[in-house]
Order: structure tokens, then C-alpha cells, then sequence
């Protein structure tokens, strides 16, 4: 089960596609986050997503909200997929320990060794305003971020 709403968020440090560490805890009293687990680079579903996201930046990284996004993947497999695709936001690598932060998080699937789609809304203070999980092969509609988002900016 993904971790509850009004919990503090577990602080991490990971490196994203430039190698360059990137820790939660830093945008403490700064800004809003939006972590979006996803389970592989380069699969269909996960590219329609962070291609969603990459079309709407704007309203995910701005002076209020910063958008990471974390799969099991290797650095070297998200800088590769960030050029490829474009993508102008952190791509995550919770990639040793395997799956760490999905696990702390509570979306990490056991059974295929990737995280599932969990996606959780950090509030400036640290907590977790808004959770959600679906499987491998289900869909989320990102218009629920943006009124999570829009709630906690209110």
C-alpha cells in the first residue's frame, strides 16, 4: 500500500539522468513536490506519461512545485531516454539499493522487480498531500495532479 496522506514524506537521495544528486529534503520550505514513480524507461505507457508531463512544464516545475520523476533504471538508461525524448526534468535513478525509495513509498512491486505507478504530492512542509497507485499496465490521469496542485497553492 503506497504511504497515507498527512505523513511525513521519507527524505531520499538519488542521481538523475546527469549524474548529478538530487535529495527531497532540499525543497523543504521551498517548494511543492510531485514524485511520479514509473516502472521501466522506454516502455509505451511510461513514454505517454513523462511525455504529458514534458508537454505541461509549466504548471509542474515552476517557483512552486518541482516535478521528479523515479524508476528503477539506471542513470545511464535515463540520460540516454531524457535526449532522446526531450525530456527537460529530473528522471530519477532508484536503481541500488534496488527500488529503495519505491519501497519506501510503498509502490514498489515485489513480484516484477519495478515500482508501480505511484504518484505523491510533497507539501513545502515535507508531507504528503496526495497519493495514488495503479498498476503496470493502468493508465493515471494527470488532471488529478493538477487539482492536488492547485489545492495545496490555494
Amino acid at each position: 500500500m503506497p504511504i497515507e496522506v498527512g505523513r511525513p514524506a521519507p527524505d531520499f537521495l538519488l542521481k538523475d539522468q546527469n549524474n548529478q544528486e538530487v535529495r527531497l529534503g532540499n525543497f523543504r520550505g521551498r517548494k511543492a513536490v510531485l514524485l511520479v514513480f514509473y516502472p521501466l524507461a522506454f516502455s509505451r505507457r511510461c513514454h505517454g506519461e513523462l511525455t504529458e508531463i514534458q508537454q505541461n512544464l509549466d504548471g509542474y516545475a515552476n517557483d512552486r512545485v518541482q516535478v521528479l520523476t523515479l524508476s528503477v533504471d539506471s542513470v545511464y538508461s535515463h540520460k540516454v531516454w531524457a535526449e532522446q525524448e526531450g525530456f527537460a526534468f529530473p528522471l530519477l535513478a532508484d536503481f541500488w539499493p534496488h527500488g529503495e525509495v519505491a519501497r519506501a513509498y510503498g509502490v514498489f512491486n515485489e513480484d516484477s522487480g519495478f515500482a508501480n505507478r505511484g504518484t505523491f504530492l510533497v507539501d513545502r512542509a515535507g508531507t504528503i498531500r496526495f497519493a495514488e497507485m495503479a498498476g503496470p499496465g493502468e493508465s493515471r490521469d494527470q488532471s488529478a495532479w493538477r487539482a492536488a496542485l492547485a489545492a495545496v497553492e490555494a
